[in-house]
């Protein structure tokens, strides 16, 4: 028997619809994961369901509202494209289905549709850049459990990073000089990554490490000195001590520190989403202006460009090509 290969997108989630129940049911499954949130659940979740969901809903349903798209959520539309990007480069060469670790279209939905395709060998491809244990382990472990009621296992890789592949970090490059920045003037540029605990570095996680490497090749391949980059950490949630330094007070502090003129991209996150188009383009851009900023210039992320989706066709085929 000829052995069938597919491969499976996944992206985190997102809300089905923009409104509080819609954010409700999304976060409940979210932030009831372990590795997301690390308190023991007995002591999580009366808080979660006492005081996080009733205080966040309503104003994370808002944010949705200001981005929301014909589609649904820009998560999910831009995971789309891409699907439909890839599918296009690679043809008929093996299925590739999209699924989310949270919510829909769900990893089980997308596994089923594989297995009706007759499909033996699995590719699960996260997309993100740089592999954290909040993230990219999720979907190995939301993985393990559909495996865990199958009778007939298929082969399965998982890849667990991207953000060393020389193609990615051009495709990088590019979408930030195509964004008007320059390193011939007083620009400034920052990389916002997503932030998690320090606690979860401390213990392994190699994320901060992988997003430092990440920065600093960028900057080489633009050729900016030191001087004209910084990185940060963005979306921190709880109380608990979170990466360093924070996006929001960096945003504040620059005006005051001469850097006016500022570009911002978020290379952690492969498609637009909530943390990106309203917290960084729309909040991180009050922020900075009201600091006294003049100048600021959030850079999209890659979502579809041709560049990025060239990048996960050369991951796919040399994943075909190793077994």
């Amino acid at each position: 028997m000829t052995n069938k290969q597919g491969v499976i997108l996944v992206n985190l989630g997102t809300p089905a619809e923009a409104t509080p129940a819609g954010v409700k049911a999304f976060l409940q499954e979210f932030l009831m994961d372990k590795r997301v949130v690390g308190i023991p659940h007995l002591i999580w979740w009366p808080l979660l369901h006492g005081l996080v969901l009733p205080l966040r809903c309503k104003r994370v349903a808002h944010a949705y509202q200001q981005i929301w798209m014909t589609g649904g959520s820009p998560l999910l539309v831009y995971s789309q494209m891409q699907q439909a990007a890839l599918q296009a480069l690679l043809q008929d060469e093996l299925p590739i289905e999209l699924a989310m670790t949270y919510g829909q279209p769900s990893l089980q939905d997308a596994w089923s549709r594989l297995k009706i395709q007759g499909v033996t060998q699995v590719l699960l491809l996260p997309l993100y850049p740089q592999y954290s244990s909040t993230t990219t382990a999720c979907v190995s472990d939301a993985w393990q459990k559909i495996m865990a009621k199958e009778h007939h296992v298929p082969s399965y890789q998982v890849i667990g990073e991207h953000y060393q592949q020389t193609e990615y970090i051009q495709a990088l490059a590019d979408s930030i000089l195509r964004s008007g920045f320059t390193s011939q003037s007083e620009d400034l540029l920052l990389f916002s990554f997503h932030g998690i605990p320090e606690a979860y570095a401390l213990r392994g996680d190699p994320y901060p490490e992988q997003c430092k490497a990440t920065a600093a090749t960028v900057a080489q391949v633009l050729g900016l000195s030191p001087a004209q980059w910084q990185l940060s950490f963005q979306s921190r949630f709880g109380k608990q001590k979170w990466l360093e330094p924070y996006t929001d007070a960096t945003l504040r502090q620059l005006p005051g520190q001469g850097k006016k003129q500022l570009y911002v991209v978020c290379p952690a996150f492969s498609v637009d989403c909530l943390e990106t188009l309203e917290e960084i383009a729309v909040e991180g851009k009050d922020t900075f202006l009201q600091a006294g900023g003049e100048y600021y210039h959030y850079i999209p992320a890659l979502n579809a460009d041709p560049s990025y989706m060239q990048t996960l066709a050369t991951l796919i085929r040399r994943w075909q090509n190793s077994i």
